[in-house]
């Protein structure tokens, strides 16, 4: 049996484990350890299992996971997010829908020192939600804006996805971030779009706010200034030269403690901050583990230059390629959690886009919109189900309607993104 006909039946193995709720983790390591033990031999098969998680877990490149969770962690036990909001939806005032504007506002805002979408969805519903809801929002409204805001976390940088990203691929992280900027306020942009129309449709859906002086809005605005230090703090170092991804996560994470511990961080609160903190980390490390073992199977399985070989034998245009790809993300996104399937398919698809002529950074920040996607598409949606834990009573299908006019403003953000390249590289 050929090499490559053993990778194509360990990867359905590895399909199969995941659709009966095997961890993606410990399916991407079952299988990259019996595909290589098949392929090569398996003592160096068990070899790998020794040396391979002390490697990723020792590798210098991945210390910025941690930190930059840390960052949006410490900035949730603070309150930050309240304040965050409380300063945003004095900007807009009395229009109707302005607490909509608000939440998707500071959704945004708060991913720049989070780089996580589940915890911007969770931090910023737990302080929007209640307000929204007093204020007479529909429930469809109020849960699906911040569902979808929450997506922004794994855009604008610091992201974990285009860390991880850039790690797999070999890229540079400051470009990624830098990368990353234009594609995310786009997104925060057409989130507010999609706000505006469906409001000024369906009026019953959001009531108009209090009116705001001016100098209620320029106070409001000491609210989104530390998370603006933050960001200009952390990009503009990359950005300039003057520390590494790696050195901004950290000073970053040190920043975000000091101001938390500013405005009241208890011991309680730091401790809680570090074990959640230290859980998210596993969980991410747990999940590379497994895709360093899958990646190190593929590489001697030949798969991925197999697949090169044969999408070029089809004499397809690239773009034709890039929709099949992009079609898989989204298929995928609908059953797979969003950083395990960028793990899991960067390796395979990567080599494809490449030879199709495809900008590495650029593909990069389209397959990240692709995996958004997926945190609020049903049957998963990851973002979806962080909202329904903290609005119980709201049906999950109520949560899925109100999400949908905001995967259409998507779905134009990533057209826009093809049609216009420069939107990501344009800062590069």
């Amino acid at each position: 049996m050929s090499a490559s006909v053993i990778g194509y039946i360990c990867i359905a193995g590895m399909l199969a484990l995941i659709a009966v709720r095997c961890p993606v983790s410990l399916a991407m390591a079952a299988t990259g350890f019996v595909g290589f033990g098949l392929i090569v031999a398996f003592p160096p098969a068990f070899s790998i299992l020794d040396t391979g998680p002390f490697e990723t877990l020792t590798n210098f490149d991945f210390s910025p996971i941690p930190m930059f969770i840390l960052m949006g962690v410490f900035a949730s036990k603070a309150k930050m997010s309240a304040e965050l909001f409380s300063g945003a939806r004095t900007l807009f005032g009395g229009w109707r829908g302005g607490m909509a504007l608000a939440a998707v506002t500071s959704c945004g805002v708060f991913s720049a020192i989070s780089g996580s979408s589940l915890a911007t969805a969770a931090s910023m519903a737990r302080v929007a939600l209640p307000e929204m809801r007093k204020r007479g929002y529909a429930s469809s409204l109020a849960t699906g804006t911040l569902a979808a805001g929450g997506t922004l976390g794994i855009m604008i940088p610091p992201s974990i996805a285009l860390l991880l990203y850039a790690l797999i691929t070999e890229q540079s992280v400051g470009q990624m971030f830098i990368a990353g900027i234009m594609p995310g306020i786009l997104g925060l942009i057409l989130y507010c779009v999609a706000i505006a129309i469906l409001v000024a449709v369906r009026p019953n859906l959001a009531t108009p706010g209090d009116p705001t002086t001016l100098k209620e809005k320029i106070v409001g605005l000491k609210g989104l200034a530390p998370f603006g230090g933050i960001f200009a703090f952390i990009i503009g170092g990359i950005y300039g030269g003057f520390f590494t991804p790696t050195e901004a996560a950290a000073v970053g994470a040190a920043g975000t403690f000091l101001i938390a511990l500013v405005r009241g961080l208890s011991l309680v609160q730091f401790r809680e901050a570090i074990e959640e903190t230290l859980f998210l980390s596993a969980m991410i490390f747990f999940m590379i583990i497994g895709a360093e073992i899958f990646g190190t199977f593929l590489t001697v399985s030949r798969i991925s230059f197999t697949l090169v070989e044969f999408v070029g034998s089809l004499g397809l245009p690239p773009y034709a390629i890039l929709l099949a790809v992009l079609l898989l993300y989204m298929l995928l996104g609908c059953v797979m959690d969003s950083i395990a399937m960028l793990l899991l398919t960067v390796p395979v698809v990567f080599p494809i886009v490449t030879a199709a002529g495809f900008d590495p950074i650029w593909f990069g920040v389209i397959s990240v919109i692709t995996v958004e996607l997926g945190l609020i598409t049903p049957p998963v949606g990851m973002n979806v189900f962080v909202i329904k834990t903290v609005a119980p009573e709201v049906p999950i299908r109520e949560i899925f309607k109100g999400v949908f006019p905001f995967v259409l403003s998507d779905m134009v953000r990533l057209g826009l993104l093809i049609l216009f390249p420069w939107l990501a590289l344009g800062l590069l």
